[in-house]
């Protein structure tokens, strides 16, 4: 029987997506091709532009009212002809709006920017802009390109997981972005999933467990037991507590895990783990070392295993997809992977494929047993 809900809904979005990344598409037709190249050329600017506002919290200064530049420049400590300047250019792409000459307000999208809003990505800006994750990009990513290794090593000398476990900073910035993941890619993953076909998640590498509180709250006949490295779980329970977390909070346990040594051990058919953008920041030998952690505690019990990934189509591909793929190459040894090579890791670790679970955004999760489990999905 199937696990996947929802599936009209997830056809339709589907079929959205195809007109979005065809119109995205638009401009390389259109635009003269000189002039096209410099405004990818460019576009960093738009980027840097969009990281200082955030690091001002400008979104968060002018709340639900509108402000005049000076007024805002006052309120976080900045230069008011620069803050004008700033805003009429992120004005310009949509993001802010400029109300009269000189003043300014929120609007849907920046609005999105402000820390206290459900939707915020601000983290994820953050993040995505800091010294860390852009010096790979500016400094190496040709040395990268040319003789293969991975830029963020390069820039920093040390692997992106060993460099979170020795700065703290970064660690938590990158904690709260993937914390924030839920207001980028929606709650499909709760939603198009039979969940209630399952008393227990075992959320593995799922950092402070945001994706399992979200499924408690919808299903409550389930727990969770969320694993990850010490420094991330240190603290979990007292983080969603004080922001205000109550009856699904008091269903879920948290446990240090290494997952290249060992995951926590299923107890019976009805656990499900769940592996949520954990095996693309890999290479592939490691992805089969997890999988096989997992397959060898899942196999007594016939427990199921979902991972959450995003499914590179074979070709042709759509620039979200490819600029996943490059965040990982530039930072990770891992990669954004097509089905056929998610399957090929899958035989490789004594798993199998039962079913893919279309989700309406852009990831899909796919649903695994060990080969020798007796289950069935």
């Amino acid at each position: 029987m199937t696990l996947q809900k929802n599936a009209g809904a997830v056809r339709r979005l589907a079929g959205l997506a195809r007109f979005g990344a065809w119109l995205q598409n638009l401009p390389n037709k259109i635009v003269p091709p000189p002039f096209r190249l410099m405004q990818i050329g460019s576009a960093y600017w738009q980027s840097r532009a969009l990281y200082v506002a955030a690091r001002l919290d400008l979104a968060g200064a002018l709340a639900e009212g509108e402000a005049s530049a000076q007024t805002l420049a006052d309120r976080v400590g900045a230069d008011a002809d620069a803050i004008y300047r700033l805003l009429h250019m992120l004005a310009a792409l949509g993001v802010f709006e400029e109300v009269s000459p000189r003043r300014f307000q929120n609007n849907k999208l920046s609005s999105c920017l402000r820390p206290d809003h459900p939707q915020s990505v601000r983290a994820m800006v953050l993040m995505h802009n800091s010294p860390e994750m852009s010096r790979p990009w500016f400094e190496q990513l040709e040395q990268g390109v040319r003789y293969g290794g991975v830029p963020f090593e390069l820039a920093h000398g040390q692997a992106f997981y060993a460099y979170m476990d020795n700065h703290p900073e970064f660690d938590a910035l990158f904690a709260q972005a993937m914390d924030s993941v839920e207001a980028l890619a929606g709650d499909s993953f709760v939603t198009d999933l039979d969940w209630s076909r399952f008393e227990r998640i075992i959320d593995v590498g799922g950092s402070k467990g945001a994706k399992s509180l979200a499924i408690l709250k919808r299903h409550p006949q389930l727990t969770a037991l969320v694993a990850d490295r010490e420094q991330v779980i240190r603290g979990a329970a007292q983080f969603w507590q004080e922001k205000g977390e109550g009856a699904a909070l008091q269903r879920m346990r948290f446990e240090a895990c290494d997952l290249l040594q060992a995951v926590p051990k299923a107890q019976s058919g009805k656990d499900i783990y769940l592996l949520s953008a954990v095996l693309h920041g890999f290479d592939d030998d490691t992805c089969v070392t997890v999988l096989r952690n997992v397959a060898q505690a899942s196999a007594d019990s016939s427990a199921a295993i979902a991972v959450m990934e995003m499914v590179m189509p074979d070709s042709p591909t759509d620039i979200a997809a490819a600029s996943f793929d490059m965040q990982m190459f530039v930072n990770t040894r891992g990669r954004e992977r097509t089905l056929a090579e998610w399957r090929r890791l899958f035989d490789a670790s004594g798993l199998v494929l039962q079913e893919v679970v279309s989700l309406r955004t852009f990831g899909k999760i796919l649903v695994l047993r060990a080969v020798h489990s007796t289950g069935k999905a």
